[in-house]
């Protein structure tokens, strides 16, 4: 089973077993984390697609480290100015390990649709 799910302002594809690395979330080490914003569902080849989000679906992951990732090198300068500042970041990351998806997703409820008076014709 297949999800894509939305974890903390990111669209992530993820499977069961599965080691994802995502924004830093605020979680201890260890604990469970519950995500209910499920945008699409794909069960063997049957796909159940959220509006927005799949009804009754979510996903269980374990916070498995918080950690920081590589660091990017931002560098500006102006040519013939002798200006040159440079600077580092280092995003701070949670890795999560996908223990569970859950699709508890209930078949549409069939619409009532009420029929219309019959029309008579008074000649």
């Amino acid at each position: 089973m297949i999800a894509i799910v939305d974890i903390a302002g990111q669209q992530v594809r993820v499977e069961k077993d599965q080691e994802v690395f995502v924004n830093r979330l605020d979680q201890e080490e260890g604990k469970s984390v519950d995500f209910s914003e499920v945008l699409l569902l794909d069960n063997n080849g049957k796909v159940t697609v959220g509006a927005p989000f799949v009804e009754g679906a979510s996903v269980t992951a374990k916070v498995l480290e918080h950690l920081k990732a590589d660091t990017i090198t931002v560098f500006k300068k102006k040519r013939r100015k002798g200006y040159q500042k440079s600077n580092g970041h280092r995003q701070p990351l949670t890795l999560i390990q996908i223990e569970k998806i859950s699709a508890k997703a209930s078949a549409p409820k069939a619409r009532k649709v009420e029929e219309a008076p019959a029309e008579t014709s008074e000649a």
